[in-house]
């Protein structure tokens, strides 16, 4: 732990404070070349994290708009659905993925869907067992 915070609180802030960032704008015309060679990493590191950070809210605003359910009962505030225990003979397989064409029931819709996304989601499966 004493490497972290040494790197934190005296490395870091050394580096940072050593770089040869001008004072005014006129000052950046004035960097020699060794001076513009010491800019490039912190450059660096700053343009990769920009870049990632564009990367990342790219790719979340392709995926949409972050909502699970796409089509089931959208006309409605609230999806919520009662399926009494006694009405399940042996078991019954409940949709997780939204995906569903026979909902709340499994259809088997999450499978495309989880070769499509790569995920792993799959039913809710609830057993009935008679009292002996």
């Amino acid at each position: 732990m004493y490497v972290v915070s040494n790197l934190v609180k005296v490395t870091i802030p050394n580096y940072l404070s050593s770089l040869p960032i001008p004072d005014s704008v006129g000052g950046w015309f004035r960097l020699g070349v060794k001076d513009w060679l010491a800019l490039i990493p912190p450059t660096v590191v700053v343009g990769g994290i920009s870049y990632y950070s564009y990367q990342t809210i790219k790719k979340a605003r392709e995926a949409g708009s972050g909502q699970i359910n796409p089509c089931i009962r959208k006309d409605i505030n609230k999806v919520v659905d009662f399926i009494d225990i006694e009405d399940i003979t042996e078991k019954a397989s409940l949709c997780r993925c939204w995906r569903s064409k026979n909902w709340p029931y499994c259809d088997g819709s999450h499978g495309p869907h989880n070769k499509e996304t790569g995920d792993n989601t799959g039913p809710v499966v609830v057993r009935h067992k008679p009292a002996n």
